[in-house]
């Protein structure tokens, strides 16, 4: 299992980053595609666009913003498709995420979703 970890994708690369992985819906604006070192970019595992939307990057909505867009991890398949596929990879895995507010954004409720899994799934054997 991974070490899994944020970045802001506008942060320059670091030689601790591991895999980098987009997970915004979005790609970031100034960001270049050829410059950026992006491993792969998991647009689907972003919240849907209606919750985004709710969600509107306002902190005060951000614990029910956290706890729909688990559900959508946990309920829909294409998310869960892609939990699995982070969760099967070693080493560090840096989730990258455009928002500039660093801790009421989407790839904060993915990471610790991720944590939890794993540390169940050690746990488990």
């Amino acid at each position: 299992m991974g070490y899994y970890r944020l970045k802001r994708s506008h942060i320059p690369i670091g030689q601790d980053d591991g895999i980098r992985i987009l997970v915004d819906r979005l790609w970031p604006r100034g960001v270049s595609k050829a410059e950026s070192r992006i491993d792969r970019w998991m647009k689907e595992i972003a919240p849907s666009p209606a919750l985004r939307q709710w969600f509107g990057h306002r902190p005060e909505r951000f614990a029910e913003f956290a706890r729909a867009y688990e559900r959508e991890l946990e309920t829909e398949e294409t998310k869960q498709e892609l939990v699995d596929e982070l969760l099967s990879l070693s080493g560090v895995v840096t989730l990258l995420y455009a928002a500039k507010n660093e801790r009421h954004n989407h790839a904060v409720v993915l990471c610790d979703f991720l944590r939890k899994i794993a540390e169940r799934r050690s746990q488990e054997g």
